[in-house]
């Protein structure tokens, strides 16, 4: 009886787990769906740069996040209330108003000739790719901690 209540629960289990990723899916959205704060950060950093595609990215409790593909070739992602998480310009200078300014005064006078193309907000730090390369990782203040290998 033992083995008949474990066989089971491990069934169970692995029901649930696999019904867990048979929910979760993306799902185009045009951006006028998207979270107005996201909306506001589009028009406010990318003014005059259109939004190719977005993505709504949905799992079991609602949405966990929105990707948008700009037709300049940049990703922006955005948490489930329109925050930004990551900006990715594939390799072409971010617009730099809504990097924090510890974080682009200390690579403009560290890494002179070099620019931001990519950066990311992660709860307590922030990473920032540079044109050479070059990872650096700040602390959630925007003070520099270390390059990353």
């Amino acid at each position: 009886m033992k083995n008949f209540r474990k066989i089971t629960g491990a069934f169970v289990l692995t029901f649930l787990l696999a019904g867990g990723f048979i929910f979760a899916q993306d799902k185009a959205i045009n951006a006028n769906q998207l979270p107005k704060t996201a909306k506001n950060f589009l028009a406010s950093h990318f003014k005059g740069v259109a939004v190719g595609s977005a993505i709504e990215d949905r799992e079991i409790y609602g949405v966990d996040e929105y990707q948008v593909y700009l037709v300049n070739g940049m990703k922006v992602e955005f948490d489930s209330s329109g925050n930004w998480k990551e900006v990715d310009g594939k390799h072409q200078k971010l617009p730099y108003a809504f990097i924090p300014a510890s974080i682009r005064n200390y690579a403009a006078k560290s890494f002179p000739n070099t620019y931001i193309v990519k950066i990311e907000k992660e709860r307590w730090s922030y990473k920032a790719e540079l044109s050479n390369g070059l990872d650096l990782e700040f602390d959630r203040k925007g003070n520099f901690k270390r390059i990353d290998d």
